[in-house]
């Protein structure tokens, strides 16, 4: 089982930076100036429970606000952590020792495979979709879909309302919630995997 144990804690302010420096040079692969609050991170993780968090991938982890509260999760079995960017990939696998770091959240389901996991119980997601294009968009939704066990949960976030239909076209929405203590504001999409 894995643990929150030997993970390396690194100032706050160094990763806004390096966040900030990303999104200065990469603007249209980083979807914020600065990293997402404790608050989001918060409300990204409220709707699981300890039966959806024992295998768990996420997708677009940046500099890990979100991972943390996920790898202190007592009974995480499985973790699959997916970021591009190369620095800040290196820096979680640094952290996070016990998890998978990998880069392309297309291949999720083949990771899954040579990780010799079957399903995920939940995928946390904070890629910014609104600046793919559509035929990225639905592959990477397509690799969730087949991910995701049976009532396993899809939870994203996204600074509007544009993702709405396209997800409840594949997913049942569990709720819709509005994070205003965060920079943008941001909506938080808990998702459920059809039958």
């Amino acid at each position: 089982m894995m643990s929150g144990s030997g993970q390396k804690k690194r100032p706050m302010w160094r990763d806004t930076l390096a966040f900030f420096y990303k999104f200065i040079r990469h603007p249209h692969e980083i979807g914020s100036l600065i990293p997402s609050s404790e608050a989001l991170a918060t409300a990204m993780t409220s709707c699981l429970t300890s039966s959806n968090m024992t295998k768990v991938a996420e997708l677009g982890a940046g500099t890990g606000v979100i991972t943390r509260h996920i790898m202190r999760q007592p009974q995480l079995e499985a973790a699959l952590i997916f970021e591009k960017d190369t620095d800040m990939r290196t820096s979680l696998c640094q952290q996070y020792s016990k998890a998978v770091c990998e880069e392309d959240a297309t291949q999720l389901t083949r990771i899954m495979q040579r990780e010799g996991l079957q399903h995920l119980d939940a995928v946390i997601s904070g890629l910014p979709f609104a600046m793919f294009t559509t035929e990225l968009r639905e592959r990477i939704l397509d690799e969730v879909d087949a991910a995701l066990v049976v009532d396993g949960l899809f939870i994203t976030f996204q600074y509007s309302l544009q993702m709405k239909a396209m997800l409840t076209e594949r997913f049942d929405m569990d709720s819709i919630r509005l994070v205003l203590w965060n920079f943008p504001p941001a909506f938080v999409y808990c998702c459920r995997k059809r039958s």
